[in-house]
């Protein structure tokens, strides 16, 4: 544990790139394999599940540091951050720990089972014997909220020049189904079996916002169009008669669409799309809300199934005739996935093609780009047609073209503490529309939440405001006086059960302050579904 919390210390504390793959790099190198696995599992989002729910660790927490429970929740929503409060609270010690990261992983896991006084005993007795960095870190991973500044990109290529290893290759290693608790690093990094390879996906190849004019990208006839659709991006694999779907977030996502079953038999083996999951009812493409009725659910219903039927829209072919072509040119692999679609698109399965388009100028592909609402699509997405499928994000060949986002004036009504550097200021808000009641008064009604969009000076002046014009406190909630008016932008918006408002936006963020306005101009709820897209 001491090497571990010695090197998420260096992690976290520059911003600089090479410090951190020097720093991951030494770790691999000199690290247990055990404990290896469990940090490639760390900063790779595969934790463990909590085993304490985060108000016993509070009181927990506050008993062992003797101060009044009050007084732990007001450094805590100052601090911003449930370990390093506890970690800062609790008496220090100069004492590290023997015991490996895999080792006390391993208590952790068993520790769920566990009775409340099992649970308080074994905290209390690390808390106390771990030094502070361990001690943030042993919280960490206790809370199963383990994030830190590395990406999985960065992780990969440190892990290449500890091992010798390709990074592309581990990073299409490290995709996949496995458990830290039974993968060994030799067969997780070192071996390459042939049943491992038949579930397996590719990496993603990710696009970069379009930087600047189009036009500066060259001839537009040296581009491949497409529409960039708001669903889930996944990639299907037929391999020896079975089927497996992957989310971009490398999840396992088959059992949760069992209508692309019928591509077995249909689809050949030995072959690999890349394609988005969307909904697609009564011939329409739905929006990303209608889909989020099957996101996270353990069973997925008949009527689910009914209400909410799925399609894969395919972009690109990765694997054909089991052979990886992906370093053959974009335009060579969308032929051939044509031409397999024009051999199976009667056969009654969820696989659509995504049209590929192709324009002489860029004011052509403007105005392709102007008619993306009206097909669902966020925008459009540029490929260059003599593209190799690359992996991760790249700058270059891929570029996505997002439409202008959707706005609207509302209302700023409450407020909470930000996190990190902001956790001591007020930054994440929720914000209002006007709505007539069943009185027949305007009242306001809460739509969104956001939390970027102002500079530090911009969030400095409302933090003055909220401590200002507080009307009630609900723990670390505060409503604030309804003056300020902000233009909030989103990608999209639908009708929802699951809002108070009856209306769901997508990614919505604070896009200027509206000192021009008073509360009287902001929108109101009927504005908004004005701009539902039927």
């Amino acid at each position: 544990m001491k090497n571990f919390a010695e090197l998420i210390k260096t992690l976290d504390g520059s911003n600089k790139t090479s410090v951190k793959v020097d720093a991951l790099t030494e770790y691999f190198k000199k690290a247990g394999d055990s404990d290896k696995v469990w940090t490639i599992a760390l900063l790779s989002h595969r934790r463990p599940p909590r085993p304490v729910n985060t108000t016993l660790l509070r009181i927990w927490a506050s008993e062992l540091s003797e101060i009044p429970m009050w007084l732990f929740e007001e450094s805590y929503h100052i601090v911003g951050d449930l370990a390093e409060t506890i970690a800062l609270v609790i008496p220090a010690s100069k004492e590290h720990s023997d015991r490996t990261l895999t080792e006390f992983l391993k208590e952790m896991i068993q520790l769920k089972k566990k009775t409340d006084d099992e649970k308080r005993a074994y905290l209390h007795e690390n808390w106390l014997a771990l030094n502070y960095y361990e001690r943030f870190v042993f919280t960490k991973l206790i809370t199963g909220s383990f994030r830190i500044g590395v990406s999985q990109k960065l992780m990969t290529r440190a892990l290449s020049k500890a091992s010798g290893i390709d990074e592309d290759l581990l990073a299409y290693r490290l995709m996949g189904d496995w458990n830290p608790e039974t993968i060994s690093y030799q067969e997780l990094i070192i071996d390459e079996t042939n049943q491992e390879f038949l579930s397996r996906p590719y990496p993603f190849y990710l696009a970069y916002p379009i930087e600047g004019e189009p036009s500066s990208l060259g001839n537009a006839s040296d581009w491949s169009v497409e529409h960039k659709w708001d669903g889930i991006r996944s990639q299907t694999i037929i391999r020896e008669g079975k089927i497996y779907v992957w989310s971009r977030g490398e999840e396992l996502v088959t059992d949760k669409y069992p209508e692309f079953a019928s591509f077995i038999n249909v689809v050949p083996n030995g072959t690999v799309i890349d394609g988005e999951i969307l909904p697609f009812i009564e011939g329409k493409t739905g929006s990303f809300n209608e889909l989020q009725t099957r996101i996270g659910r353990k069973t997925v219903s008949a009527s689910i199934l009914k209400n909410t039927p799925v399609v894969i829209r395919a972009y690109d072919l990765l694997e054909w005739n089991g052979e990886d072509i992906r370093n053959q040119p974009f335009e060579h692999r969308r032929i051939l996935l044509e031409k397999l679609y024009e051999q199976i698109k009667d056969q009654n399965i969820p696989l659509q093609l995504s049209e590929r388009l192709s324009f002489n100028t860029w004011e052509e592909v403007e105005n392709e780009r102007l008619r993306a609402r009206e097909l669902c699509s966020e925008g459009l997405m540029l490929k260059r047609k003599d593209s190799p499928y690359l992996v991760g994000r790249k700058k270059g060949d891929w570029w996505k073209w997002k439409v202008e986002p959707l706005t609207i004036d509302a209302v700023l009504t409450y407020a909470m503490r930000g996190h990190g550097r902001r956790s001591n200021l007020f930054t994440d808000y929720t914000f209002a529309l006007w709505q007539q009641n069943e009185k027949g008064e305007q009242e306001l009604v809460t739509f969104a939440k956001a939390y970027s969009g102002l500079t530090d000076a911009e969030f400095r002046m409302v933090d003055d405001f909220i401590k200002k014009n507080t009307l009630e406190k609900f723990g670390p909630v505060r409503s604030v006086v309804p003056k300020l008016v902000f233009e909030i932008g989103f990608e999209g918006v639908a009708l929802s059960k699951r809002h108070k408002s009856g209306i769901a936006t997508r990614f919505p963020r604070i896009l200027r302050w509206r000192h021009d306005k008073k509360i009287d101009e902001a929108n109101t709820i009927d504005d908004l579904k004005s701009l539902i897209v039927s």
